[in-house]
């Protein structure tokens, strides 16, 4: 009887798998969608040449799924922006051709952190997105969401840290401007030393020397929730997906 039930347990479990690939994808299609994906954005890098703005494609598309009503997911940032976590940091960068922000946690929860402007910017939506305290500039995050609108598609909306709306032919797209960070953050440090099956140490190691980002929202519970930024790891994400077998994912 034992046999039989496990037996019939497997039984389901493999109709289930087949009946996922059949929404999903094979692990050939999902590989194929994911290079497609990498292919379009380095060819779109490369057309682009020195465009200050780097645009990636994020979301459940980007994974390899092709899910019906799912929308499109960008981030995009100022390539001459860089934040960084530790005043020693700017030693890495020239301020001739980098904008530098510190980021400052010492107020915010866990996640969230404030930006201050180091040096000056010629983003007209950065300056507008500044406001003074304590003798510094700091920017904004619901500031800076208010500026994106004004190089949005007509008829978008602000949907948390994104802007929102619906492209030609009915697809919808989420877009959050974003900057980025070239330093991994403390706050996530434990997790690359932590003990952990998977992902193996290389992956993680490999995560950790990839860049992070601030994204536009603030903690509700937090004191300046108008001026707090979320750290995102969505390129960690990224990773891991990609080191899943097709079983995991």
């Amino acid at each position: 009887m034992f046999k039989s039930s496990e037996t019939g347990f497997q039984h389901m479990c493999e109709s289930v798998f087949v009946r996922l690939c059949q929404i999903v994808g094979t692990s050939v299609q999902v590989a194929i969608r994911r290079d497609t994906c990498d292919i379009k954005e380095r060819l779109e890098k490369s057309v682009k040449g020195n465009d200050d703005t780097i645009i990636m494609q994020s979301g459940s598309v980007q994974k390899g799924f092709r899910l019906r009503g799912s929308d499109l997911d960008y981030m995009g940032w100022p390539d001459d922006h860089r934040v960084i976590l530790d005043m020693c940091q700017s030693e890495y960068y020239s301020t001739e051709n980098k904008i530098l922000i510190l980021s400052d946690s010492s107020e915010s929860p866990p996640g969230f952190t404030l930006l201050v402007l180091l040096t000056p910017t010629t983003d007209i939506g950065v300056q507008s997105a500044c406001v003074p305290m304590n003798d510094k500039l700091y920017i904004s995050s619901s500031l800076l969401r208010q500026q994106t609108q004004l190089y949005s598609i007509p008829n978008s909306r602000v949907h948390r840290p994104c802007k929102s709306g619906t492209l030609p032919g009915g697809l919808e797209y989420d877009l959050a401007r974003c900057f980025a960070c070239d330093f991994w953050s403390p706050s996530a440090s434990s997790w690359i030393t932590r003990c952990h099956p998977w992902p193996g140490r290389e992956v993680a190691e490999c995560i950790a020397r990839n860049i992070c980002h601030f994204v536009p929202i603030g903690n509700p519970q937090g004191l300046h929730e108008q001026e707090e930024w979320r750290i995102s790891f969505s390129l960690a994400v990224h990773k891991l997906v990609h080191s899943m077998n097709h079983v995991s994912f």
